[in-house]
């Protein structure tokens, strides 16, 4: 019999999951995805497996004092909070959900660029007031850009960066992108995208679209120089992380007016706290701002093939294999 902690939410495994291809005899403790590492420890110190939401953290209190542990799985792909180096010194496997959701993320940074294009927001609303004639006009004086006419940076061409301009490319933008490891020739051609330094993107395009994994060389990279080489009529969407882009500095160059406008599926911290700059921007800037509540790679879809990823590692595992999408070293 093997033992699994899950901290993540127990509605979301008894939807997601085929508890038949979950081994029968196996023990699955709930926790849910906020907890104490005192309280995980009198749940599953004795556990085999643990199942953590992606922005759950798993301490090295959490791996030293659980002698049975031999993976940790991330429920998605990030998997920042978990202490990678302290589950290498244990013998302990990290393993996360990568690229089963970079479709699904790849469509939500394009919503966040097409709400923002086309007012989506300030639209609405006049709408709702009886004001849609007013609207209409003024966002015909105003000018309505269109996808196609914008060039836009990709900060970050992993599975989740390519996957955007693939799919950008049926709107016809011109698309370039910036990453550690250029591409081969043929490649940026069979994608449609071409690469430049991130200063020259920053300098040139229209929308910044930032897809870097959150990891301690990546935290506030996108930061004051960052906005500030950005060109004013610019957008800046975040679908990665929260942390990856200065809260402060972002707040700021929306106030005043380094950027035009960002759409954002992450904050810092998650959940997000009341004090975050970024929801405390003046009216001037009501609707220069596009949230969504971190659901770019949480459609139903997603949840399915990373559960299924998930259980068939665990099993991989239990059977003295090495399971798949291990990301601290072992």
């Amino acid at each position: 019999m093997k033992k699994v902690l899950l901290l993540t939410r127990r509605e979301r495994v008894e939807k997601y999951a085929d508890f038949s291809e979950i081994p029968q005899d196996w023990k699955l403790v709930y926790l849910d995805s906020v907890y104490t590492d005192g309280q995980a420890l009198r749940a599953g110190r004795d556990a085999d497996f643990i199942v953590v939401d992606a922005v759950s953290p798993v301490s090295r209190r959490l791996i030293e004092a659980m002698p049975n542990l031999r993976v940790i799985h991330s429920e998605g792909v990030g998997y920042n909070a978990i202490d990678t180096r302290a589950a290498r010194e244990a013998g302990v496997y990290v393993c996360n959900n990568a690229s089963l959701n970079s479709g699904a993320v790849a469509e939500q940074a394009i919503l966040l660029m097409l709400a923002l294009l086309r007012r989506l927001l300030e639209g609405d609303s006049l709408v709702r007031s009886g004001r849609q004639g007013q609207a209409k006009n003024r966002f015909i004086m105003d000018g309505i850009p269109e996808l196609s006419a914008c060039h836009v940076g990709i900060v970050g061409f992993g599975n989740i960066g390519r996957a955007t301009a693939e799919r950008l490319s049926a709107f016809g933008p011109k698309i370039s992108y910036y990453s550690r490891h250029r591409l081969a020739g043929e490649e940026e051609r069979r994608i449609g995208a071409g690469y430049l330094p991130i200063g020259e993107l920053l300098a040139a395009c229209d929308i910044v679209s930032l897809h870097l994994p959150a990891t301690p060389e990546t935290t506030n990279f996108a930061d004051r120089e960052f906005f500030e080489r950005m060109k004013p009529t610019a957008l800046f969407i975040n679908t990665a992380r929260g942390e990856i882009a200065d809260q402060k500095a972002l707040a700021r160059a929306l106030e005043t007016g380094a950027i035009a406008g960002a759409g954002l599926d992450t904050l810092s911290p998650e959940p997000v706290t009341p004090d975050n700059p970024l929801l405390n921007l003046s009216e001037a800037c009501r609707y220069r701002v596009v949230f969504s509540p971190h659901i770019g790679g949480t459609t139903d879809g997603v949840f399915r093939r990373m559960h299924r990823n998930i259980w068939k590692n665990l099993k991989k595992a239990a059977a003295g294999e090495r399971p798949d999408n291990v990301v601290n070293g072992l």
